[in-house]
């Protein structure tokens, strides 16, 4: 398959994306560290290349569901990231107001429909969102991101099943890193690939590396243009790697020093992009500029995080589905 030739508008946005992502994840990684946001977080370190390469192909109106790893997601489907950061803070700025938290970032006005503590969980949700655009007889996708432990629940076997038989526009891609929590794919899963599931369901199965955010690109291209086509729902295995451990905090005894060197030396995404960028001509000038403009929004979000307010205990119930009332739950839907 021929790669398309790829604007340098869009070439530029990618790696500002894959920067953003990474100074974004390694300053949550400090402030974890020194107490300043409450919860866990599970960072997206060194799989950069997946969020970007698949949602440079998405629409403003195509929708993704996340995982418990949401930060790349949100981040490269065009969420703020002063929001995102008084989001991890806890503050009523906040793109949840505060009540989502690392877990839970959701922005529908960007078409994030949700990051998940549940493993797995953001899938039917995507499948869902297939099926209303299919009714609507709309051309949007969904996507729902998953990692490798995700594709042994249920909720991977009845969305891909689904979305197979009634054709729906969702593209299902399992960010392989190659660990469920400590434990190794080959300890996982028979199987040799991920990928392999989607023979079972009558859905194209594809591979890619996903440390090469062009490879992720074309793949996620093709499988957005058979889906907006009705041509139905493709599963799409990206073979990456986390650079953190499970949760920060992770004492990571599972895995070897030198494995994860080994990965960052030899299999970084931004450093494999970057010297493609200059091969195709374009200048490290150009390269610093986004780096510099890149340091500085993170600089100004996490200012913005830090000198914004906490919620008011009267917010308490508010956007949320259910407020108790008399000791009932009292269901309050918004339609």
């Amino acid at each position: 398959m021929s790669r398309e030739v790829i604007p340098k508008e869009k070439l530029l946005w990618m790696y500002e994306m894959m920067v953003k992502i990474r100074r974004n994840e390694e300053e949550a990684s400090k402030h974890f560290a020194q107490g300043k946001i409450p919860g866990f977080v599970h960072l997206y370190m060194g799989e950069e290349a997946v969020a970007v390469g698949a949602m440079a192909n998405l629409r403003d109106d195509d929708v993704i569901t996340s995982t418990h790893r949401g930060h790349g997601h949100f981040i490269a489907k065009g969420g703020s990231l002063k929001e995102m950061w008084a989001e991890l803070y806890g503050k009523r700025t906040g793109v949840c107001k505060g009540k989502g938290g690392s877990m839970h970032i959701a922005d529908l006005r960007k078409g994030e429909l949700g990051a998940n503590g549940i493993v797995g969980g953001g899938i039917p949700h995507a499948v869902g969102a297939g099926l209303a655009f299919k009714l609507s007889k709309s051309d949007r996708v969904a996507v729902a991101f998953f990692g490798d432990g995700a594709s042994n629940q249920q909720n991977f076997h009845e969305g891909l099943n689904l979305a197979s038989i009634w054709r729906l526009p969702v593209v299902f891609i399992c960010e392989n890193n190659l660990y469920q929590i400590s434990l190794p794919y080959s300890k996982q899963q028979a199987i040799r690939s991920v990928a392999e599931r989607g023979s079972a369901y009558g859905v194209p199965g594809v591979e890619v590396d996903g440390q090469d955010v062009l490879a992720v690109y074309e793949v996620v291209k093709e499988a957005v243009e058979r889906a907006r086509k009705g041509e139905g729902p493709t599963l799409i295995e990206a073979k990456t790697y986390r650079y953190m451990g499970h949760f920060e905090g992770d004492p990571q005894v599972y895995r070897k020093k030198e494995e994860v060197e080994w990965w960052r030396k030899n299999k970084d995404p931004i450093e494999l992009f970057k010297k493609k960028l200059l091969d195709m001509g374009i200048s490290e000038e150009e390269l610093r500029a986004i780096d510099a403009k890149v340091e500085e929004e993170v600089k100004d979000a996490v200012k913005f995080a830090e000198e914004s307010p906490y919620p008011e205990s009267k917010e308490l119930y508010e956007d949320v589905f259910s407020t108790p009332t008399k000791g009932v739950l009292v269901w309050e839907w918004e339609v």
